[in-house]
């Protein structure tokens, strides 16, 4: 199950709510025309907020251009309208419309046309300089797309009177196929173009977003799980150097990227499946998004031993090293850094695995076993135990499995960055524990995102509306609001957040009441650490 089908589950919604009253835009409202470096774009406007969507930042990226670098689109002239979202990248997965918004006049809204972006902003055509907050979608780097209801940038806009800007950009095989080694220059972006795809969208808010009320001077990028990973990468690659000026990684801090021998191995085993010579990339030119999809479905069906999925991979000039491995990129020493994770993101990747959610004490050591070893796992119980006595053997199991991969995962990065001593970086805990479906999914993957766009109301997801939801979103908004405008997360809702250092290391637990804890889970980091 994904995570849009899941969620459209357990709200309960249909597609006829795919839009919430706040989100629709009001006639009362005059549209606005904007002039960009392409041409003119109108928008529309509902109390205060005006919003701009679909708009091309790249040219089209079918045909010759597959595989390749992302240019700039062609200018048009006239005014375009952009009151409709754009194309999503093809990807293998189909979701319901209340979750994904889909492009009007295309079957499903998949296309590889499909770099476009959406700003939302308090003012245009004004003399103001407003904090841009950027957003990297999740899904991996190969599913989803920046325009979920959820991620709707109107009221994070008028909370903060920031400009919002959310994109879509090339995913799995589209955006990460590296043929560079067999193709040479002509493919040598190919491995990272949906990277390249993220950098020129970045160029784009330098070169326009001034017109959209926003401050090029100062951006934020910020993503969670698969955008948090772009983020990551972005701190790393050279090209995206000066082009924002803070970055919040949610639940997805990426330490290394896929190495080239990894890399090549896909490779191989996609020409493989599609009958394609190496010596013949061009053919995979024109070949249908469908036959591409399909055989990308079939190899990532029969994984194999080192092989890398779809991601960014090490390359000389766009990505010459490991983003936090084994140091933090010195590319990015000056950005300052949020980063952070859910308390039990594991209840997420366990939706389908019904027996994690009831494990016996000897379910719960197999499990483990099975992961870390025989020894070890004796270890992660025992420690569990004592700091949890209370705990189930499935709350063990989601909470060691969310402290063994995400959590320390954002640790690892904050010392890292810390180590530098050139910006500040700051680390969070999310511990709200979400009542859908009975509570069975605690503070699960990718529950934070409403809270940070202030959009608990948008249909979907796992929140609820009411004063304890309102509250947390305010705080947790204002959190994000204030990183992007002084690179400090701190404001007078919040008790006072120190940044991260390897002594101290504080970190807000946001929850119904948020607080500061020095090292919290002390004991569980050490003996994952260790191991």
């Amino acid at each position: 199950m994904n995570r849009r089908r899941f969620f459209s589950q357990v709200a309960g919604v249909g597609a006829a709510s795919a839009l919430s009253p706040q989100f629709v835009f009001g006639k009362s409202d005059p549209p606005s025309v904007v002039d960009t470096t392409s041409g003119k774009v109108r928008g529309t406007a509902n109390a205060g907020i005006f919003a701009f969507k679909g708009i091309p930042y790249g040219a089209p990226t079918g045909g010759k251009m597959r595989f390749q670098a992302p240019a700039k689109p062609a200018p048009w002239t006239g005014v375009r309208d952009a009151v409709h979202f754009g194309h999503q990248c093809p990807q293998n997965m189909h979701y319901v419309d209340v979750l994904a918004p889909q492009a009007d006049g295309a079957a499903e809204g998949y296309d590889e046309d499909c770099l476009c972006l959406n700003v939302w902003t308090p003012e245009v055509n004004g003399n103001r300089k407003r904090p841009v907050m950027f957003w990297c979608h999740g899904g991996g780097f190969a599913q989803e797309s920046g325009t979920w209801p959820w991620v709707y940038g109107e009221n994070l806009s008028r909370r903060g009177d920031v400009v919002v800007v959310t994109l879509n950009h090339r995913l799995n095989l589209f955006g990460y196929f590296h043929l560079g080694d067999l193709g040479g220059e002509e493919y040598a972006a190919s491995g990272n173009a949906g990277m390249l795809d993220l950098i020129l969208g970045l160029e784009w808010v330098r070169d326009n977003i001034s017109r959209f009320g926003g401050d090029p001077g100062n951006v934020m990028i910020f993503g969670e799980s698969g955008g948090g990973a772009k983020v990551s990468t972005l701190l790393a690659m050279p090209r995206a150097k000066g082009l924002f000026h803070r970055a919040a990684i949610q639940s997805g801090a990426n330490l290394r990227s896929n190495t080239r021998e990894a890399a090549n191995m896909m490779t191989h085993a996609m020409l493989k499946e599609l009958s394609i010579d190496e010596k013949n990339l061009d053919a995979l030119r024109s070949l249908p998004t469908e036959r591409l999809i399909s055989a990308m479905t079939n190899v990532l069906n029969k994984p194999e031993p080192g092989r890398a999925n779809f991601a960014p991979v090490l390359d000389d000039k766009l990505l010459p090293a490991h983003p936090f491995d084994p140091q933090a990129s010195p590319l990015s020493a000056t950005v300052p850094v949020l980063v952070g994770c859910n308390a039990t993101e594991q209840t997420f990747f366990s939706r389908d695995d019904a027996a994690a959610f009831t494990l016996s004490e000897d379910g719960l050591r197999e499990r483990l076993v099975s992961l870390v070893g025989a020894a070890p796992a004796d270890r992660v119980i025992q420690t569990y135990k004592h700091s949890h006595p209370d705990f189930t053997p499935s709350d063990i199991f989601f909470l060691a499995l969310t402290d063994r991969g995400m959590r320390m995962n954002s640790i690892r990065l904050a010392e890292r960055k810390f180590q530098q001593h050139s910006a500040p970086v700051y680390m969070y805990l999310f511990a709200w524990k979400s009542p859908a479906v009975g509570g069975k999914y605690r503070a699960p993957h990718t529950v934070e995102i409403p809270f940070v766009f202030d959009n608990t109301d948008t249909p979907t997801v796992m929140t609820k509306g009411g004063p304890e939801i309102k509250e947390l979103a305010a705080k947790t908004s204002q959190a994000w609001i204030q990183f992007a405008k002084t690179g400090n997360p701190h404001h007078k809702g919040l008790p006072d957040w120190k940044p991260y250092d390897t002594q101290t290391r504080a970190t807000m637990v946001f929850d119904k009441t948020c607080e500061v804890v020095n090292d919290p889970g002390s004991d569980e980091r050490k003996l994952w650490a260790s191991l």
